[in-house]
């Protein structure tokens, strides 16, 4: 049993089961025994590998990306350049790298880092070393008198989910609860929910349905900024436009685990619901909801790709051309990873994104999840 267990046992068997949610907070953000604040989980010899460790690709077609929208919104000189849940600095380090050739975007920028975790702040502040960063502990203390181009990576999934399952008109509570001693998952009585009513139209008894509160407020700071500075909020993570089925899971040592077996030591996750996110910016434009493929597609990365292949040979050459299909094929990151852009009324959308169309609603269903974490090196 690892310590933090032995904590949140002995507060259940105090006060009753908890929510997945306070499971979650606690399991990555405790100040002493929580995943994130005691470990940097990325790479090898953590537990998993996210988008801008594979290739620099990524980070340099985004960060290209935000420089034009900055330009098409007539290049404001001063902005804030926003990154939540930076995880090694290695994408905005790629940003700030592809966009050096953009005349004036550096001399405008101020880069705000959005993190808790005092382990990853002195990794990213080694990666960004010399740029004008500033941290903060929330989206909400980011500057309000400036637009604001925020890129969040891989950020959303990581916040705290609760699970609904649907039961007749009601909703039982997926909790943590003790059964002789040892963490299980179990359910409440059904009780009517006014927030699901809308998903009685779309499931069926036994259905999982998951919210994530904690991203409401969050969202509420982008939506607030943006509508009132400008700028642009650009959003890529695992999911879909709505919660379909159970996918709370752990990644430890790059491979799935039991989310109960070992609190504190292994990453904890669930698909992101973009369509709460986008509700949740309700002054804003949003774009369609692109897969990562076809969005890194419409950037260019093919070309890019061709080129970096150009001055590689051997095995640099065999894992450039794995990192690309890593991010791009359907099989791989290219359909299970979302993009998502949000603009103030009237404002171009970023290159590369599609105007929104509303999505027919989907048929119930209840998808494995699928591991977000290719372990190949960058190129």
């Amino acid at each position: 049993m690892t310590p933090l267990a032995d904590l949140i046992t002995r507060r259940i068997a105090k006060t009753g089961p908890m929510t997945l949610a306070d499971y979650m907070t606690d399991c990555l953000l405790h100040p002493a025994h929580g995943y994130y604040a005691t470990r940097d989980p990325l790479g090898r010899q953590g537990d998993f590998t996210t988008a801008p460790e594979i290739s620099q690709m990524f980070g340099e077609l985004l960060g290209l990306c935000l420089a034009q929208s900055w330009l098409d919104q007539g290049a404001p000189d001063t902005f804030t350049l926003a990154e939540p849940g930076p995880g090694r600095g290695t994408l905005m380090a790629d940003i700030w790298r592809a966009t050096a050739g953009v005349p004036g975007f550096h001399a405008a920028a101020q880069i705000h880092l959005i993190e808790a975790s005092p382990v990853l702040r002195e990794v990213q502040g080694e990666a960004l070393r010399g740029l004008p960063v500033t941290w903060a502990d929330t989206v909400e203390a980011l500057p309000e008198d400036r637009p604001l181009f925020l890129i969040a990576n891989e950020f959303f999934d990581a916040l705290p989910i609760r699970q609904f399952q649907r039961d007749g008109n009601g909703w039982r509570e997926v909790v943590v609860a003790l059964n002789e001693g040892a963490l299980t998952l179990a359910l409440t009585e059904p009780t009517p929910l006014a927030d699901l009513q809308h998903r009685l139209a779309d499931t069926e008894d036994g259905y999982i349905v998951e919210t994530r509160a904690a991203a409401t407020p969050l969202m509420a700071a982008i939506n607030r900024r943006i509508a009132r500075q400008g700028g642009a909020a650009v959003i890529i993570d695992y999911g879909d436009w709505r919660s379909h089925g159970d996918t709370f899971q752990a990644l430890e040592d790059h491979a799935f685990a039991d989310p109960l077996a070992n609190p504190g030591n292994a990453d904890l996750t669930a698909h992101v619901d973009f369509e709460a996110l986008r509700h949740a910016a309700p002054d804003l434009t949003a774009s369609a909801l692109m897969p990562q493929g076809a969005l890194l597609a419409a950037l260019g990365i093919e070309a890019r790709a061709a080129r970096l292949a150009e001055r590689l040979t051997g095995a640099a050459l065999e894992n450039h051309v794995k990192a690309f299909e890593r991010l791009t094929q359907p099989q791989e990151m290219g359909t299970l990873f979302k993009a998502l852009a949000l603009v103030a009324p009237g404002s171009p959308l970023p290159p590369g994104f599609a105007p929104h169309v509303s999505p027919a609603t989907p048929a119930p269903a209840t998808p494995a999840p699928d591991a977000p974490t290719p372990d190949e090196p960058r190129s």
